[in-house]
């Protein structure tokens, strides 16, 4: 369950079944001319080709920003090859760049990854990096690296060998590439080809230079080293897992019932202690940044100033309520605490600090008003103004490429560029600040959801944009609002062959007078003289927004099947999900699922009001923390919902992860009643509906025992799960096809059999 599920293009998180399940506005149909429709089916949504699309892969500006460059694959299984493009960005013109058989013969063979895991697990590893120059393209394999001389187009084998390379880099200047081997921090001298390694000691109990599971999980984390802007130096994590919990994972499915460990902290437990050290290019000892004596802590991000000379490290309390920018000496060591914000509840780290090249000032974001805004402050840490402000909030800056150093600030012409649903908390703009005169502009129009990749001049921008009712496409625009070419148009005109039902969207008021927005898919052909069941869609925890106007895949195209089927499909984003301000989430606080339900609660009583639901037949499903909210509502509103599905559900907050857990709901010790009253396995006694529960026996994130908790609780009361579905081995989100099919299918099935 992850803090990020709320960035860039929102696609809330492979793993989490309802993160990126659907949402908004909708095309319609005149029913009179149209043709009569085709009924969507399962195994048609999990057949080819992917009624979702396909986007564009790999896209990358080149540092010169006069083109972008993208992956084209052609051809199926083991006939398909790939070629590099680029695309001009001031035409649109397109040619090969690298041709199928230079790419074979540069690239070793990928080794087969799982799509099971969470954690680091969930980031797709790049393909290919541009250097800085723009003369050559690294080539990145799961075990090798290559350089592609793009003049002579001769390629250079850099390093091949049996373990697993992870997280290369170029150098600012271009003229090193790091990398992570073994648990150490390495680097190439690209005019020697010589490697040579800049840490020891690195092992799987500590790690140099490389995540653990849970920082980029609960911290979205995506890197543990840091290039200085001068390319002298290497700012890096050191995290020393030996404290963590070894938690088991079992293969049940093997005769000798294998066993792996993973390092995993659950709520109260110790975690990984981390420390910041800077190393020399050149190699030598380590310097260790002066963090404070208490090494219980979250070192959540690491920044280098401008000039080289210090590291800039966000430290966070482990209640997760204070956090402190320290500028380090990266000679020294030496610290200085420039500015702390502090919460009643909890902080969300952001990563928006930017530090201008006047090495004078430093840009900051901040939710101390209750939505998140932009500060500039000086080095010193005064503050001197405030840039933005009002009841909405920034997004995040809007950068270019992913392991971009310069996020969207265009100093030369005195902008911002960040993203935000200012105008409509459904959706997701791309917005520019002058500097100079605060005045706010809209850079992308069309209803929906957009996530811009800027070109590194931020003259141009990549956008990928989709709607409720419409896949994502990608286009070229110029930051004048101009369109440059159509990139991919995504086209999928075999959706108009299904008449999908539009997504409606609207509002409820809470008890308190509280605005919620609600999302309804009615039946096709509905009737509003009939009664129709309802199935209410759920996640309902931090960090996710499921109501927007964006494209859904395959959950909205399954919700769509069961609308076919007579299905109300209802969904609504309580109090604690993302997207209105801090303040939404914080009613929360300590009682995680009591207000969430409340507030579903609040969903039910307008939906009973309506003429055409039929109020004995109401249920609900979800994902995750949508499982637990499911669980929740099945055993506190027992009289409500008649049948329920929890897909990976959290029984007991007390076996999930510190950083995510304690962020809401403190440390168990400190709030026993809490996590009492928060953990559905306490309440098992209480159910009266039907209940399905799914879970895959290799779940790195919310563990089996949850399941295996739950049940004995339910059989201690007289219970057992109506329909179980075990998936040996799979991960959190049971994402392999086949897998994933019987999921859907069993689903189905029991809704249609219970509801």
């Amino acid at each position: 369950m992850r803090r990020v599920a709320r960035r860039a293009v929102l696609n809330l998180l492979s793993f989490l079944l309802l993160a990126a399940a659907f949402t908004l506005p909708a095309f319609g149909q005149d029913q009179n001319s149209a043709p009569a429709a085709k009924s969507l089916t399962l195994e048609r949504l999990f057949s080819a080709p992917n009624l979702s699309g396909r986007l564009t892969q790999g896209i990358e500006w080149c540092p010169d920003s006069k083109r972008i460059s993208y992956l084209e694959r052609k051809g199926m299984g083991k006939d398909a090859t790939v070629e590099l493009w680029t695309m001009d960005a001031g035409t649109g013109q397109r040619k090969v760049l690298v041709d199928a058989a230079t790419l074979k013969a540069t690239m070793q063979p990928e080794k087969a990854k799982t799509t099971q895991a969470t954690g680091l697990g969930r980031v797709q590893a790049e393909n290919y990096q541009w250097a800085p120059g723009g003369d050559s393209l690294l080539l990145v394999g799961s075990n090798s690296l290559a350089l592609l001389d793009l003049r002579t187009m001769t390629p250079k084998s850099l390093l091949i060998g049996e373990s697993e390379i992870e997280d290369p880099k170029f150098s600012p200047d271009g003229k090193w590439i790091s990398f992570v081997r073994d648990s150490n921090l390495w680097v190439i001298d690209r005019s020697t080809g010589q490697a040579k390694v800049l840490t020891t000691g690195g092992s799987g109990e500590i790690l140099k230079g490389k995540l653990d599971w849970v920082y980029p999980e609960e911290l979205d984390s995506r890197t543990a080293y840091w290039w200085s802007p001068d390319s002298s130096k290497l700012a890096y994590y050191e995290m020393d897992e030996r404290p963590v919990t070894r938690y088991p994972i079992m293969d049940m499915s093997s005769p000798l019932g294998s066993t792996e460990y993973t390092r995993y902290p659950q709520a109260g437990e110790p975690n990984p202690v981390v420390r910041v050290g800077v190393v020399a290019v050149t190699g030598g000892e380590t310097q260790w940044m002066d963090t404070g004596t208490n090494t219980d802590v979250y070192l959540a991000r690491v920044n280098w100033l401008h000039d080289s000379q210090r590291v800039a490290i966000q430290r966070l309390n482990r209640a997760q309520n204070q956090l402190d920018l320290l500028f380090c000496d990266a000679a020294s060591g030496a610290s200085q605490n420039i500015l702390t914000e502090k919460d009643k509840y909890w902080i969300n780290i952001s990563d928006d600090l930017y530090f201008f090249a006047d090495n004078k000032r430093f840009l900051w974001s901040s939710e101390r008003t209750a939505f998140r805004h932009f500060y500039l402050y000086d080095l010193s840490g005064k503050e001197l103004d405030q840039v933005t402000s009002g009841d909405w909030e920034v997004g995040g800056l809007s950068g270019f490429g992913p392991r971009s150093t310069q996020p969207g600030v265009d100093e030369e012409h005195g902008y911002i560029y960040f993203r935000s649903n200012k105008d409509d908390v459904l959706e997701s703009q791309l917005y520019r600040l002058s500097l100079r005169d605060k005045k706010i502009t809209q850079i992308t129009h069309g209803a929906g959801s957009h996530a811009a990749e800027l070109s590194p001049d931020h003259m141009e921008f990549v956008d990928t944009y989709s709607s409720s009712m419409m896949p994502p496409r990608q286009d070229l625009y110029r930051t004048d609002g101009s369109l440059v070419v159509a990139i991919n148009e995504n086209k999928v005109p075999e959706l108009a062959e299904y008449h999908l039902s539009p997504v409606e969207f609207s509002e409820v008021s809470a008890e308190d007078g509280t605005k919620l927005h609600i999302s309804i898919i009615k039946p096709a052909n509905f009737d509003p003289s009939q009664k129709y069941p309802v199935l209410i869609s759920v996640y309902g925890g931090p960090h996710v927004q499921v109501v927007r106007n964006a494209w859904g895949g395959g959950i909205f195209l399954w919700h769509e099947i069961m609308a076919q089927k007579g299905y109300i499909i209802f969904s609504l984003d309580n109090r604690g999900s993302w997207g209105r301000g801090h303040a939404f989430e914080t009613p929360i606080f300590h009682q995680l699922g009591k207000v969430e339900l409340q507030d579903q609660l609040t969903g039910v009583r307008y939906l009973k009001s309506l003429p055409y639901v039929d109020a004995s037949r109401i249920g609900m499903w979800g994902g995750s923390y949508g499982g637990f909210m499911t669980l929740n509502a099945l055993f506190n509103a027992a009289d409500v919902f008649k049948a329920g599905v929890a897909d990976a559900p959290v029984s007991d907050w007390k076996l999930y992860d510190t950083i995510y857990t304690e962020r809401y709901m403190g440390r168990p010790p400190d709030n026993p009643d809490g996590y009492k009253n928060s953990s559905p396995a306490n309440q098992a006694s209480q159910l009266k509906g039907k209940l399905m529960l799914a879970h895959g026996t290799g779940d790195d994130n919310v563990h089996f025992a949850n399941s295996t908790e739950l049940i004995n609780m339910l059989i201690d009361n007289g219970h057992y799960p109506d329909r179980l579905m075990i998936f040996p081995g799979r991960g959190h989100g049971i994402s392999d096809p086949a897998a994933r099919f019987q999921l859907m299918d069993g689903i189905m099935k029991f809704l249609l059999e219970n509801l």
